[in-house]
C-alpha cells in the first residue's frame, strides 16, 4: 500500500511538471505576442492611428490656427525631466514644491558646454531672486509659449500675432518680406511661412536675460528659434522648437510639447501686468525701513 502510494505521488509530480512544461511557454509566448509582432511590423491593438486631422481653412487657405491656447506648466519648471522636489521659497511648504515632470528635450539632456553647464548650475543656486519671470521680465521664446498661462494666435496674410496674458508680451511673425532683427529685444524677431500644414517660425535677435525655465536653463545672445506649429485635432496643437546656441550649446537640441485650446465659456486673455507684483524683489533693498514680514 505503502508503494502505491509513493508511485502515485510521483505519478503526480510528473504530471505537473510536464503540464507546466507546456503551459508556460505558451502564456510566455501569448504575453510577448503584441511585442513580438510590432517588431516585425505587424499591426497591434495598441498601434496609433496614423495623424490624419487636417485643420479648417483661413480665408487665404491656410490651417486656420486661431484660438486661445496654452501648455501644462511643467515645462516652465524644468524642460528636462526632473522629479518633484523642494520649490525656490521653502516657507510656502507644498505651495512652491516642483511637481515632477516628463521632460520635453528630446534625444538626452541638454548639450551644454562644460563652461555653460557651470552657470546653468549657479542660475539654479539663485533662482529664487534671478529668474526672469519672477521679476516680470518678457520671458522671450519659447518660454512664452509654455508659461503656464493662455496666450491667443490671431492669424492675417501678411502677419501673425501672438498675445501673452503673462506681462502682456506680443510677438509679431512676419510672413512677408523678411528681415534680420535690427536689434536685440526681449521676444525677438520673428519670420514665418508655411511649410503645408505646419506654420514654421525663425526667431533671432533674443535678449540674453531670458531663460529656458525656472531651473536656470539658459542661452546667449546668439539664440536661434526655428518653431513648427501645427494642428494634431480641434483643440490641440503639435508645438515643436529647434534650438541653436553655440556659445552655450554642443549642438542644435529639440523641445517638443502638445498646446491646448482653451475652450471653457468666454475664454479670454486676461491683464496680468505683474510689475507691481515684483517691485519688493527688485527694489525692497532700498527701502530706508524694510518692509515687515
Amino acid at each position: 500500500m505503502s508503494l502505491q502510494k509513493h508511485q502515485m505521488k510521483r505519478f503526480i509530480a510528473i504530471s505537473l511538471c510536464a503540464i507546466g512544461v507546456t503551459v508556460v511557454p505558451l502564456l510566455y509566448a501569448k504575453q510577448r505576442g503584441g511585442a513580438t509582432a510590432a517588431a516585425r511590423g505587424a499591426p497591434t491593438a495598441q498601434a496609433p492611428a496614423a495623424q490624419t486631422y487636417r485643420a479648417p481653412r483661413t480665408g487665404d487657405g491656410r490651417p486656420d490656427l486661431n484660438g486661445i491656447w496654452q501648455a501644462l506648466d511643467g515645462p516652465n519648471w524644468n524642460i528636462e525631466a526632473h522629479a518633484a522636489d523642494f520649490g525656490s521659497v521653502p516657507q510656502l511648504g507644498a505651495i512652491n514644491a516642483i511637481p515632477p515632470g516628463i521632460g520635453v528635450v528630446e534625444n538626452g539632456p541638454i548639450p551644454y558646454r562644460p563652461e555653460a553647464l557651470a552657470q546653468r548650475s549657479e542660475n539654479f543656486k539663485n533662482r529664487t531672486g534671478q529668474d526672469p519671470e519672477a521679476k516680470c521680465f518678457l520671458p522671450g521664446v519659447p518660454r512664452a509659449m509654455y508659461l503656464p498661462q493662455p496666450f491667443q494666435i490671431i492669424q492675417s496674410t501678411e502677419h501673425i500675432m501672438m498675445v501673452f496674458q503673462f506681462a502682456g508680451a506680443v510677438r509679431t511673425i512676419f510672413m512677408r518680406d523678411p528681415k534680420p532683427a535690427p536689434a536685440p529685444s526681449w521676444m525677438g524677431w520673428s519670420n514665418g511661412h508655411w511649410e503645408g500644414e505646419t506654420l514654421v517660425i525663425e526667431t533671432t535677435g533674443l535678449d540674453d536675460r531670458t531663460w529656458f525655465d525656472r531651473a536656470g536653463n539658459y542661452h546667449s545672445d546668439e539664440l536661434k528659434v526655428i518653431e513648427r506649429i501645427s494642428a494634431r485635432s480641434p483643440e490641440t496643437l503639435n508645438y515643436e522648437a529647434t534650438i541653436e546656441d553655440p556659445k552655450v550649446f554642443s549642438r542644435a537640441w529639440k523641445i517638443s510639447l502638445p498646446l491646448y485650446r482653451r475652450v471653457e465659456k468666454n475664454a479670454q486673455i486676461m491683464e496680468f501686468k505683474c510689475v507691481e507684483f515684483a517691485e519688493e524683489l527688485l527694489y525692497g533693498h532700498l527701502r530706508k525701513q524694510p518692509t515687515t514680514k
